[in-house]
């Protein structure tokens, strides 16, 4: 049966929390390991790869692993347009639950590597060049989890999406956030991947943004659907259910 809302919002708090810990943990070791700041995004990038292709299909078929709010407003949006998407009801209660798992995560990873559990990060990220790099990354993101389930080829999603992201890291000025809830994570460790507050608010803007424009590419390539998709990895049935 598909999972009740309140299994669906654990996996998604989980989930969201035990990516940002690998991101987080991950470059709090490559900062430990090497001085070299090409091998600290290598090491970074290839853990938050095989951690959330991990994620994805495990979680997947609890919650559809959106682990993003950008993600879960893109699947509300494009269910107005058309399809069975999300209630508002189920979009909150994803988002919240992704906001503290990234939190938690931050916490996680800080308290595994005797950092201060809570210490905000002073990484300043405020610049035009690393805005655009998050509109991107964002709209790739989402076109490619909605573009994935228009072809058909959702199986694929773990290794396609985790694939994209350490791609993003590297291709893009800003290394790929393209998730508001861990960006909020990632304020709450003044480590390698940290990023300061007063940058959040900027960077989230420039990932809704990249969400819209992503929603509206799947529209241009493929049409407006019968029926939208609400998970990046599907349920076993197609509805959301509720609790």
């Amino acid at each position: 049966m598909t999972a009740s809302l309140g299994r669906r919002v654990a996996a998604e708090a989980i989930g969201t929390g035990l990516l940002v810990a690998v991101v987080v943990g991950s470059g709090i070791q490559a900062a430990e390991l090497s001085r070299d700041v090409g091998v600290q995004l290598l090491a970074n990038s290839l853990a938050t790869v095989f951690g959330l292709g991990v994620l994805i299909l495990l979680l997947g078929p609890v919650s559809g692993a959106h682990f993003n709010p950008a993600v879960t407003l893109a699947a509300w949006v494009a269910g107005r347009r058309g399809g069975d998407g999300p209630s508002p009801r189920e979009v909150l209660a994803y988002v919240l639950a992704q906001a503290g798992g990234a939190i938690g995560g931050a916490v996680l990873a800080n308290a595994m590597f005797a950092e201060p559990l809570v210490k905000f990060s002073a990484h300043d990220r405020s610049a035009g060049h690393l805005w655009l790099g998050e509109v991107v990354a964002t709209a790739g993101l989402v076109l490619l989890v909605f573009g994935l389930e228009r072809i058909g080829r959702t199986t694929l999603a773990p290794a396609a999406i985790a694939c994209y992201i350490g791609a993003a890291y590297w291709f893009t000025s800003s290394t790929s956030f393209a998730n508001p809830a861990v960006t909020v994570g990632r304020a709450f460790t003044d480590t390698f991947a940290g990023i300061a507050p007063a940058s959040l608010a900027p960077f989230i803007a420039a990932q809704l943004l990249g969400a819209v424009l992503g929603v509206g590419t799947v529209t241009l390539l493929y049409g407006r659907p019968a029926r939208t998709a609400d998970a990046v990895v599907p349920h076993s049935e197609p509805e959301l259910a509720s609790s």
